[in-house]
């Protein structure tokens, strides 16, 4: 989640909708394992199902959204997977790096190596006397074979070490690229949230802070509702509820989670709230962060060679220059930012998985991006095609949730959930946006008599 919309929205009454469920049940079921991020269009095949009930219907677990931190806080619900931070951690002082962290910091020496060596090959190859270099271009035809084979090889290498470092993503089942151990990465992980702790060490809301609670619960019931899936019930989920104006969320892979209290303003009821942290529970469950450290790692080393080629091809450092960032903006673009769309469309799909077996209502999913959409256009923030973002779009984002609803729906159903009661939190979003556009028309007609006929007459077509 990024960006910094406040609460702007058009619900009209959420109430209507927001105790909608009446009893919480728990759910162990099978989903089919699917081979790519796309919505599967088609009908639920059998699916294996055993739904246990809950001890504590999910309507005293969860009451209206209150999260304002006035007031006496909820009572304390039963023992979770989750534990309370009540005190800083921090790492050794002679702990080693990680892996991963010691690629990170070599990882501009290799650049800086690569440039060196396609720098020194250009100046070899213009001292070359002529007869030298025409001598050497002889030798070259004349081994074209064995060096076709070198470079062929070389490929094989790189095939082979992408084929045998893939592994199946949990619950998706998608082939994923592992290139770090995953012992590595919680080391990483806890170096991380040393630095965030410290960073927001004075903004932390105590525990008995009602908006905290929230939290607390909505996490909670997630990790009870879902305990069937290995990687949940392995992971111990920390709360951190962050006093920051900013509408952000996220889940470090070793389960620290961080909510900012923006967020708990920009949500209009308890369902958006657990889908999106939902959404962050399934980044931290899929394993979103090795994968794609895994693959940048790959791709690094991979254009490796191809900024050894740039250097010592282009005839001037000013050309090799612009050739390395070209060469860097096609990676991003074609390969980094597409794959963070893609690793964000399965984390909702996941995270929406997550929710429905919480017996959320899900769908208020859809109705949070919309808003978030609504929230820009009020404010006035540019709109940056997707291709230059590391999310989809809000609007994207939404239709992609729409489409995902129905197969969600069969999965509460398949739950026993109570009955979704009230409208449908959509046709609310829909009819309040439709009120909006007339209202606004209203204002502007009695306004355009009354203007002066010398001046020329103002069109707000996106009001």
């Amino acid at each position: 989640l990024n960006g910094n919309a406040r609460n702007w929205f058009l619900t009209g009454s959420p109430d209507s909708y927001r105790n909608s469920i009446g009893k919480g049940l728990r759910c162990f079921l099978d989903v089919p394992h699917t081979s790519g991020q796309e919505v599967d269009r088609n009908e639920h095949r059998s699916l294996g199902r055993l739904c246990s009930q809950s001890s504590q219907p999910l309507g005293e677990k969860f009451p209206s959204l209150q999260i304002s931190s006035v007031g006496q806080p909820p009572h304390h619900f039963p023992a979770w997977n989750i534990q309370i931070n009540k005190s800083f951690h921090t790492s050794p002082s002679l702990q080693a790096a990680p892996v991963p962290l010691f690629w990170i910091i070599v990882k501009p020496a290799q650049k800086l190596f690569a440039i060196i060596l396609g720098r020194s090959i250009r100046k070899w190859w213009k001292a070359l006397p002529p007869n030298k270099r025409e001598l050497f271009k002889e030798n070259a035809r004349r081994n074209k074979w064995k060096i076709l084979l070198g470079v062929s090889s070389l490929g094989v290498v790189f095939i082979m070490f992408y084929f045998t470092h893939l592994e199946e993503t949990p619950i998706t089942g998608r082939a994923r690229l592992l290139v770090f151990g995953k012992e590595h990465f919680r080391e990483l992980s806890q170096m991380e949230y040393d630095m965030w702790m410290e960073q927001f060490k004075s903004q932390m809301l105590p525990e008995t802070d009602a908006r905290y609670q929230v939290v607390e619960r909505v996490v909670g019931h997630l990790s009870e509702s879902n305990k069937d899936v290995p990687q949940v019930a392995a992971l111990k989920w920390v709360i951190h509820v962050v006093d920051e104006p900013g509408v952000n969320a996220f889940v470090l892979p070793n389960g620290q989670v961080f909510v900012f209290t923006g967020l708990l303003d920009a949500v209009s009821d308890i369902h958006q709230l657990s889908f999106i942290l939902g959404h962050e529970i399934a980044h931290a469950v899929l394993e979103h962060a090795v994968k794609k450290a895994s693959l940048v790692h790959f791709l690094d080393f991979l254009s490796l060679i191809f900024l050894t080629m740039i250097w010592a091809i282009c005839p001037r450092d000013s050309l090799a220059v612009v050739g390395q960032w070209i060469q860097s903006k096609l990676q991003e673009f074609m390969f980094d930012r597409p794959y963070s769309r893609t690793l964000e469309a399965e984390a909702d799909k996941v995270g929406l998985q997550f929710a429905a077996k919480a017996c959320v209502d899900v769908r208020a999913s859809s109705v949070f991006w919309q808003q978030m959409e609504l929230a820009e256009s009020i404010q006035g923030q540019p709109r940056l095609p997707e291709w230059l973002s590391t999310h989809p779009s809000h609007e994207n984002r939404a239709e992609h949730l729409d489409r995902l609803i129905p197969e969600a729906l069969k999965i509460r159903e398949s739950c026993n959930c109570p009955s979704l009661s009230g409208p449908d939190p959509r046709l609310i979003f829909r009819l309040n946006m439709q009120h909006l556009l007339e209202s606004s028309k209203g204002r502007e007609a009695p306004n355009s008599t009354k203007q002066d006929p010398s001046k020329p007459k103002r069109d707000f077509p996106h009001t």
